[in-house]
């Protein structure tokens, strides 16, 4: 189909009418701060650069839950392929006479059969360990996830404990949970 270049009133052959250079230069005055519009909410959100500690606190209506931190750790909005450790983004405490019953939830979207996160611990105020539970496979379909360990004997004295997760090949880190044990 033979075509005139410059002219406005022409059909472009997908039977719309105005695609000469006046047209084009409609479709670009419209399409330009589209794209513009785009690039500007893509580039919004974090870059993942930032390692400030965030505390997030948790509802009250549950004394046994406080605040879930974001240490330096913590890879809160990066590629999950990128993610160094599992995340600690909830946890719970039930007395069982003399011993505790922790329930953490976890999330670690990087999870695959090769690498995951593979336990959690609870320590004291100053560090010490109180109880460990060891994970034994991935929970790539099932994020985030909790898992309870029982029989966790911690000091009357101690009244929070921070649960912190661990990744196969990278060891402890990540976004710890605070945790205020119920009376």
């Amino acid at each position: 189909r033979a075509r005139s270049a410059g002219t406005d009133h022409e059909n472009d052959g997908w039977g719309r009418s105005g695609a000469g250079t006046f047209g084009a230069m409609r479709t670009i005055a419209v399409l330009a701060p589209l794209a513009a519009a785009t690039l500007a909410i893509a580039g919004c959100g974090s870059d993942g650069a930032s390692n400030d500690t965030v505390p997030t606190t948790m509802p009250a209506d549950n004394p046994a839950e406080t605040d879930s931190t974001d240490t330096p750790d913590s890879t809160d909005g990066a590629d999950a392929s990128e993610q160094l450790f599992p995340d600690v983004i909830d946890a719970e405490a039930e007395r069982n006479g003399e011993t505790w019953t922790i329930s953490a939830t976890l999330s670690s979207p990087y999870d695959t059969p090769e690498r995951y996160a593979d336990a959690w611990r609870v320590l004291g105020p100053d560090g010490t360990e109180y109880g460990e539970r060891i994970l034994t496979h991935d929970h790539a379909g099932e994020q985030p996830f909790t898992r309870s360990e029982s029989g966790i004997e911690i000091p009357d004295d101690v009244t929070e404990v921070v649960i912190e997760g661990r990744d196969l090949e990278n060891g402890y880190g990540g976004g710890t949970f605070t945790l205020t044990l119920p009376n």
